[in-house]
């Protein structure tokens, strides 16, 4: 363990991958603050309380609700490969200043595409930030895949 935290490549990405896992775990509060701000409940469970009438205008989608749904599970699809990647690319022993770069692009392209989502701005505000970030990781993979296989 201590080897590893001499690698600077592997510090940056531990630095990195902790803050998007911290914005991609603040998606579920924030679908939680929109269900409770907009009354918007799926579970019956969740408003056993209330009366049919009420259960009836409380059980139902609302369009912020699934958008920050939406921009969570997005989250999901792309930061779970940004570890499994970055990790090994880390491990690859990149040049520093390289894995700087694509872990910041990747890391902002993440919290941009989410301000995005959330803020509802005007593509291609979204579709480049998500694009942006997919490029890193294949960045990241083809340059791991290049050190192992030699393509």
């Amino acid at each position: 363990m201590s080897q590893l935290m001499e690698n600077e490549a592997f510090k940056a990405f531990t630095t990195y991958a902790a803050i998007v896992t911290l914005k991609m775990i603040l998606m579920g509060p924030l679908t939680v603050y929109f269900r409770f701000t907009r009354k918007s409940f799926i579970n019956e469970e969740d408003v056993a309380w209330k009366s049919e009438e009420q259960k009836k205008k409380l059980l139902k989608t609302h369009p912020d609700v699934e958008r920050a749904r939406r921009c969570h599970y997005n989250d999901l699809e792309n930061i779970i490969p940004f570890f499994f990647i970055g990790l090994l690319y880390a491990l690859s022993g990149p040049e520093l200043s390289s894995a700087l770069l694509h872990f910041r692009i990747f890391t902002a392209a993440r919290i941009f595409h989410s301000f995005a989502y959330i803020l509802v701005l005007p593509q291609p505000s979204r579709a480049i930030s998500y694009f942006l970030g997919m490029l890193v990781t294949f960045s990241m993979a083809y340059s791991l895949l290049s050190k192992v296989f030699f393509l």
